[in-house]
């Protein structure tokens, strides 16, 4: 008799297995990660005489080559799509045979960008693109609207994965793009779609495919209410990039970022304006971010981030007003909570700037996150130039990282920042006293550098104003 399937729950985090439904997973700690799934029976072992033949020990048929022997120069490693924000955001352009799980809210954007890619490697090489979510006819109508090349997209609508494996057998394409893996199905699998056990066996053969002939694969993969890919974490750790399509829905900026990437940095990000025509290339977005920004105005001042190798300057605003309530508040939009609070302090107790009965709000123009303590000295500075209603200067920027006693300390990358600044027309930047003997003024010759060693420092450079007598 045959045996019966068992009802199990696996958390989506970690992959832990459990007989019964818990809150909390007891391998991982998270909440509510526990999802439903069924175990199938092993199959049972063939009797002697009859079935598979046993395994013979130290027979085997595999032939393994040693590394000295391979070559990477057979063939062309990658693939440049042409799309420069994709092709940095992936190290260079598409390795042969990678496999690339791209993640992403609703509507930000993953099917049009993929659409928009398989339309540029179209021109030199065969694509085929499995929809699981659309019929062909609903993506015709997006490549109209696109208006990316036809001719060498071969379009079909599947949700069993045994069908789409046999059929890249066949056609062997050289772009294959799945979207997406939570609606593909294995008939030797009893749970529905999209749950852990489907989602996990059907990029193991999507990896093996991809693989075996050399196919590189885009795989779309739904998120979760926290923003992590949905479904079970090794489906993350058998791919080779993991790409996270960030992007506020009300604003027209996307974000390409890399989680993993086993052939790049994980650094990089690609940025995209969405339009009516689909996404287009962010090349300078320092000037974008910039554009049509307050001048004279207090409140405002400049800092610059890195991504990756790319510096890219943003607006850092601040509003310091009294406050009508007992408990003044605190917001922060685009820069971290606890940060900006920790910055208050400091301020108060080291440079004499009393907030405690003011309402202070931070925002990052553009919906850019500035995650990096280089950009501290220019939210300070944007505070107390609010607190003070005296405008930073237009053409100043401000680089540094806050200490705890008041400290400037210094940054990486500081002389590839100035020189963007200094290229998009900023000729004055408040910058740690000891890095300055670390620059090389070559090309900042319109620039003055002003050293700061405490944050007092910094401050009494923002009241001398841009033209000191």
């Amino acid at each position: 008799m045959a045996n019966k399937t068992k009802t199990i729950y696996v958390c989506s985090n970690c992959g832990e297995v459990s007989p019964r439904w818990m809150g909390r997973c007891p391998s991982c700690g998270m909440w509510n990660t526990m999802t439903e799934d069924v175990e199938q029976p092993a199959p049972a072992p063939a009797k002697s005489g009859r079935g598979a033949a046993a395994r013979v020990p130290g027979v085997t048929s595999l032939v393994p080559r040693r590394l000295s022997e391979i070559s990477t120069t057979e063939e062309k490693s990658r693939i440049i799509t042409g799309i420069s924000e994709l092709d940095r955001v992936l190290g260079g352009g598409i390795v042969i045979g990678s496999v690339v799980l791209l993640g992403g809210e609703p509507g930000a954007g993953k099917s049009t960008l993929l659409l928009q890619l398989c339309g540029a490697i179209s021109l030199q090489y065969h694509v085929l693109y499995v929809t699981g979510e659309e019929s062909v006819r609903q993506i015709k109508l997006r490549a109209n609207r696109l208006g990316v090349p036809q001719d060498n997209i071969s379009l079909v609508s599947e949700n069993e994965i045994d069908e789409i494996c046999g059929l890249i057998e066949q056609m062997k394409p050289q772009l294959v793009v799945i979207d997406s893996i939570q609606t593909m199905h294995c008939g030797d699998i009893a749970s529905s779609s999209g749950s852990v056990s489907q989602v996990k066996e059907c990029s193991s053969r999507l990896l093996a495919v991809a693989k075996s002939l050399e196919i590189p694969t885009f795989i779309v993969g739904h998120v979760n209410k926290d923003g992590a890919i949905a479904g079970p974490k090794v489906m993350e750790h058998i791919v080779d990039t993991v790409l996270y399509f960030e992007g506020d829905k009300t604003l027209p900026y996307r974000v390409l970022r890399a989680a993993k990437n086993r052939y790049g940095s994980t650094n990089e990000i690609g940025m995209f304006d969405m339009t009516g025509e689909g996404l287009e290339e962010i090349s300078n977005p320092s000037q974008l971010l910039l554009k049509g920004r307050p001048l004279g105005i207090s409140g405002n001042c400049v800092a610059c981030t890195m991504e990756g190798t790319r510096p890219i300057l943003s607006e850092v605003q601040a509003l310091v007003t009294k406050s009508g309530l007992g408990t003044p508040r605190r917001t922060s939009s685009g820069f971290d909570y606890n940060r900006a609070n920790l910055l208050l302090a400091v301020l108060e107790k080291r440079a004499g700037f009393f907030f405690g009965t003011l309402d202070v709000y931070i925002n990052i123009v553009g919906g850019l996150r500035l995650d990096e303590t280089a950009c501290d000295l220019a939210v300070c500075l944007a505070m107390v130039s609010s607190l003070l209603d005296q405008p930073v200067g237009d053409t100043t920027i401000a680089l540094g990282e806050v200490g705890l006693g008041g400290e400037i300390r210094s940054v990486t990358h500081l002389e590839s920042r100035l020189r963007e600044a200094a290229r998009i027309g900023f000729t004055r930047a408040i910058v740690p006293q000891h890095s300055l003997s670390q620059v090389d003024r070559s090309g900042l010759e319109g620039m003055r550098l002003i050293g700061v060693r405490y944050l007092r420092d910094a401050i009494a450079a923002l009241k001398q104003g841009e033209n000191p007598a």
